[in-house]
């Protein structure tokens, strides 16, 4: 399995290659963000693991750009900050996972591996369509309707209607929600992920008067048709 470093800080680059490839993947380094998105756009990695804080293009603005040729390659970013608002922006910018710095080499390699399975699975989900109520869900074109309508949706309020859509009328917790389609542990000391369920609100259910997005106080969320 291929992986792009993209990491100024030539240290932790080479820490990071060295931990891939002692686990069998072979890892390629870029230490700006110009020539991370060359070596992303001109080759074929299974997965990409970015700063945000980079020389010449910024990681965040990177991986917008990388999603624009490879919408569906696993993108992991690294930085120190680790605010509710840097990881929102993050994830709206098209990241599948976030680890704060400092970490350790295991739990980078539990995300990689996470979210590589993840990818193997979603191949084989081509075409299929999501439906509940008057709200469709298609995972190949990754367009979202409801009654007829297109919603326009960012790469991780995608995912967190394409959960709530896979689990329909049952109560899922903040800890299952940031397990399933974060892939990481909840902290419960920010609040991303209700963050998240009110940009779902307000595109989903706002000029709708039957609502599909619900809060159980004390227990999480639910998609359920209620007028």
């Amino acid at each position: 399995m291929k992986i792009l470093i993209i990491e100024d800080d030539q240290r932790v680059a080479e820490l990071i290659k060295r931990g891939l490839e002692e686990q069998d993947f072979a890892a390629t380094l870029a230490y700006d963000g110009l020539s991370g998105r060359k070596l992303a756009t001109q080759d074929d990695f299974d997965l990409i693991i970015t700063d945000i804080v980079l020389p010449r293009i910024d990681g965040i603005d990177l991986c917008r750009q990388i999603r624009q040729t490879k919408p569906d390659i696993p993108i992991i970013m690294l930085t120190a900050l680790g605010t509710t608002d840097d990881k929102v922006e993050g994830f709206d910018a098209g990241a599948d996972d976030y680890l704060v710095k400092p970490f350790e080499m295991r739990e980078l390699l539990v995300r990689i591996r996470a979210l590589l399975k993840r990818n193997r699975s979603n191949g084989n989900a081509s075409g299929f369509l999501l439906r509940y109520d008057n709200l469709e869900m298609n995972l190949h074109t990754k367009i979202v309707k409801r009654d007829g309508q297109e919603i326009s949706l960012t790469p991780k309020e995608f995912k967190l209607l394409e959960y709530l859509m896979q689990n329909p009328d049952r109560v899922l917790s903040r800890v299952e929600i940031a397990d399933k389609v974060w892939e990481t542990h909840f902290d419960t000391g920010t609040n991303f992920i209700d963050v998240y369920i009110n940009y779902l609100r307000k595109k989903i259910d706002r000029n709708f008067d039957k609502k599909l997005i619900h809060t159980k106080p004390g227990m999480g969320f639910i998609l359920k048709s209620e007028a």
